[in-house]
């Protein structure tokens, strides 16, 4: 059952597209207070588990901390962060009383759950202009379809977007991705997509290819695809300001761009310099925007990712005004020590300032709209604005689409990734640990930068990382500019890099098979163990081994120089090892605590009691690969229903999608 309470004059999010009927009853749970804004309390039992906030910092338990929906561009994800690149205001709270909580509220939303005092859950915000969705339900697992179930569908990408990608920043020319695609295919590692990031770009002006690095680009583009690898650019949300570029011009012209409060274009600085954000609330400057993609769906590009929207700001010419001011003034200390500590902290603040994110407005439905309190909208609604026009642009066909910021209705139209993570051990567990947080909110394509964007990785490092990517739905390698090569097979012993790659396509079918489930049915593709064993104390605790699908339990290794790990196992598995030359080792193991060898090579995961699972022969793509006739592994006489359909278009209801298989 789901309650609707409305406070105030709530700012229509469209995160919510089923009718949920309003209450005029005070919420079953907790205590709402209108004093100085809006503030929900609840006293929670001392056993109490609090699920949800998606893309959020420490643990699938979120209690004993405070965390800010707040849409920030902040690439150090250390535990103090109170704030990521999402706002995913889902929780449920599971315990004595079990219920689910939705604040739709697209501005800054804080939950303290337990932190100021450990029994209390506090969610509070400066405006009371909200609505609040109470879900109660049979378990959590139950809450969580419920709400799924109002939200709309998940994003669905085609199929090639389930193979391995590679990207970096700071690939610039053709030779550069020839030579990463001839890296690739001579060491025979699969690979599927080749990412572009911002220096493919003119001047990193948006829908503008490079003309001296990139001639004949729609050439190019087919002669990768002719090897069966994708090319998929980037896309920031700031627009060049530059006289002569037609989308600057087009946007200048219509007023698509986000305006001052005076009525003139809000100019902040991001990689092009100064750049105006499309105003992507509005409908008709959405629908342009979107538009925009087609300069590169026109020239064979079926993949974006969108970047830098939350929206990103490196400075203002208002904050700029202001540091000149500030640095005057500590120019002018003779004797004094200059406070360099308060001079640190005022150039910090120069990104990012809470006080641009005031000095712009956005035209909704012909009413002018702070940016502030619509903050968390701005990367949901750049992607809207590309799902949107893929509708237009090709109907009846799948694009990947990805994105850096989002909130609850983005799911609708594209995944995300994890941002600018860092080659940290603790960064694995953080992977893994948002996976079904993500899934709880309707976000089933993700994943993290393998091997860490930020520092440089290591061999094992990247191999242990790799091979939990080889279930998330999105497999990239991904790293920063300046930090060590960390293509697969710029690394000694690149065999140990291709077992693990090969493991992810040998497993294409299961793994594409449950997302597509999970899409369909309001499900989730990967589980807290909880919601499966609710009433086993010790898999309820579990936080560092997930259900994927309904047939597997995975128990990524994230520690250095680990030699294998501890699983807890909630009843008999089938323990299978993915190792070199195809090889697979099967050894049954009884319920309880185990320790498990695991190379770096190899890649672990547990099959349910009763369960099986398709695998394939590995192939250089997901389109070579074979799935006709897949072997079984589990355990004899089981079942298992494959969802398989060609992977490029929606034919979705289609009965002849599915198929029965079965271990012999």
């Amino acid at each position: 059952m789901i309650q609707k309470h409305i406070f105030g004059s709530p700012f229509e999010t469209e995160a919510v597209v089923k009718k949920v009927q309003k209450s005029n009853e005070a919420p079953a749970y907790g205590a709402v207070s209108l004093d100085n804004g809006f503030t929900f309390s609840y006293t929670m039992d001392e056993e109490d588990i609090v699920y949800g906030l998606g893309e959020a910092n420490r643990g699938l338990n979120k209690r004993g901390y405070c965390y800010i929906s707040n849409c920030t561009d902040d690439p150090n994800h250390t535990e103090d962060k109170r704030s990521l690149y999402g706002a995913h205001n889902f929780i449920l709270i599971s315990g004595k009383q079990t219920f689910g909580l939705f604040f739709d509220y697209p501005s800054t939303i804080t939950f303290d759950i337990g932190y100021t005092r450990s029994n209390i859950l506090k969610v509070c915000c400066e405006r009371a202009d909200l609505a609040l969705y109470v879900i109660e339900g049979s378990s959590p697992y139950d809450i969580v379809k419920q709400f799924r179930g109002i939200i709309g569908r998940s994003y669905i990408p085609p199929k090639f977007a389930f193979g391995f990608g590679q990207s970096r920043w700071g690939y610039k020319t053709k030779e550069d991705f020839y030579r990463v695609a001839r890296g690739y295919r001579e060491n025979h590692i699969p690979l599927d997509m080749i990412y572009m990031d911002i220096d493919y770009m003119q001047s990193y002006k948006d829908f503008t290819v490079n003309e001296e690095n990139f001639q004949d680009f729609g050439q190019f583009v087919q002669e990768m695809k002719d090897q069966n690898i994708r090319l998929i650019p980037i896309i920031d949300a700031g627009v060049k300001v530059e006289e002569g570029y037609q989308v600057y011009e087009e946007g200048v012209k219509n007023r698509y761009f986000c305006q001052r409060e005076d009525g003139s274009d809000f100019v902040a600085a991001v990689w092009p310099g100064d750049t105006h954000f499309p105003d992507v609330l509005n409908t008709e400057a959405r629908e342009w925007f979107g538009d925009q993609y087609r300069f590169l769906t026109d020239q064979g590009i079926e993949g974006f990712w969108n970047d830098m929207n939350e929206p990103a700001i490196f400075y203002s010419r208002e904050g700029m005004e202001e540091l000149k001011d500030i640095l005057k003034k500590y120019a002018e200390y003779e004797t004094e020590p200059i406070p360099v500590w308060e001079l640190e902290g005022t150039l910090k603040k120069l990104a990012n300032n809470p006080e641009d994110y005031r000095r712009f407005y956005h035209n909704v439905n012909g009413q002018r709209v702070r940016h502030d309190l619509v903050h968390n909208l701005f990367g949901f609604n750049m992607t809207r604005a590309a799902g949107e026009a893929f509708e237009r642009i090709a109907p009846d066909k799948r694009f990947l689409m990805f994105s850096r910021s989002s909130y609850i209705g983005m799911h609708r139209y594209g995944g995300i990734w994890t941002g600018d993570n860092k080659s940290w051990w603790s960064h694995i567990l953080l992977n893994l640990k948002m996976m079904p947080s993500l899934n709880m909110c309707g976000f089933l394509y993700t994943g993290a930068d393998l091997g860490g964007f930020g520092a440089d990785t290591t061999r094992d490092l990247l191999l242990r990382w790799l091979a939990l990517g080889v279930f998330t739905p999105l497999m990239r390698n991904h790293t920063a500019l300046g930090t060590r090569e960390q293509e697969c097979y710029q690394f000694e012993n690149v065999e140990d890099f291709r077992s693990v790659i090969e493991a992810r396509y040998r497993l294409v079918p299961y793994l594409y098979s449950e997302y597509m489930k999970a899409a369909l049915e309001n499900d989730m593709y990967m589980k807290p163990l909880a919601f499966v064993y609710p009433e086993d104390d010790f898999a309820v605790r579990v936080e560092d081994q997930m259900m994927l699908g309904n047939e597997i339990m995975i128990a990524p290794i994230y520690e250095q120089n680990a030699k294998g790990r501890y699983v807890y196992l909630p009843e008999e598995m089938l323990f299978v090892k993915f190792g070199r030359d195809g090889s697979i080792t099967e050894e049954f193991l009884d319920k309880g605590h185990h320790y498990v060898e695991v190379a770096l090579y190899e890649v672990p995961l547990f099959i349910r009691r009763g369960k099986c699972i398709p695998v394939v022969e590995a192939a250089l793509s997901v389109e070579e690969l074979c799935t006709q006739k897949p072997q079984m592994l589990g355990y004899k006489g089981a079942e298992y229903v494959l969802f398989e359909d060609d992977g490029v278009h929606k034919d979705f209801e289609n009965k002849n999608n599915y198929r029965v298989l079965t271990k012999k």
